[in-house]
């Protein structure tokens, strides 16, 4: 086997292993994630996995990662065509409420699960998680300021109280699509997102 056959090889094992630890921590939290299940899964002994992460810690940070290569995809990138402002937070909370509606996620919304698991917690998984919400809240606070700036919301929007609202509204989505499977819930999270972003 040639050195790039190999190396291919193991990015592409490394990427298997990725997506189903992605797709079992969105349904069951990042402590869902043992070394032997996935192994079993993968049909992988324990070291041929562990060997591609180290540690189950290094492993949940790059699960984190990959949530996040995930939601950018299918969130912010998909209107980044869209000027700033007004237009683009609209079409990037639409984007958001397709996201969970969609369920590209099994367990809907990973960064809502995996806040709650480890939020009272410290650490690095903690810490990177608080950090992709920490970005998160700075590109809607752009949004929002150049959306009050061009006229669009008005002069004395509190813009913290308005992130802050927004979150409310996905926080909900996820939950009455996760927990009722609510069918409805999706139209209602638009018409909550419209009243929030209405001038």
């Amino acid at each position: 086997m040639s050195p790039r056959r190999s190396v291919a090889d193991t990015l592409e094992t490394r990427q298997r292993i990725l997506d189903r630890s992605l797709a079992i921590a969105s349904a069951e939290g990042l402590e869902g994630l043992t070394i032997g299940r996935l192994a079993a899964e993968l049909g992988m002994s324990k070291a041929g996995l562990l060997g591609h992460f180290g540690t189950k810690e290094a492993l949940q940070l790059a699960v984190v990662d990959q949530a996040a290569e995930v939601f950018l995809r299918e969130v912010p990138r998909k209107v980044k065509q869209m000027p700033s402002g007004l237009p683009r937070l609209v079409d990037v909370c639409e984007a958001w409420v397709s996201y969970l509606e969609r369920e590209v996620l099994p367990g809907g919304c990973f960064f809502t699960a995996a806040t709650a698991e480890f939020d009272g917690r410290s650490g690095r998984v903690r810490d990177a998680l608080a950090g992709m919400n920490a970005l998160w809240r700075r590109d809607l606070r752009i949004h929002i300021r150049r959306a009050v700036s061009d006229g669009d919301l008005k002069s004395d929007t509190d813009v913290e109280q308005l992130i802050y609202e927004i979150l409310g509204v996905m926080l909900a989505l996820n939950h009455f699509l996760q927990l009722e499977h609510d069918s409805a819930a999706p139209r209602r999270a638009r018409q909550a997102l419209k009243r929030l972003l209405t001038k």
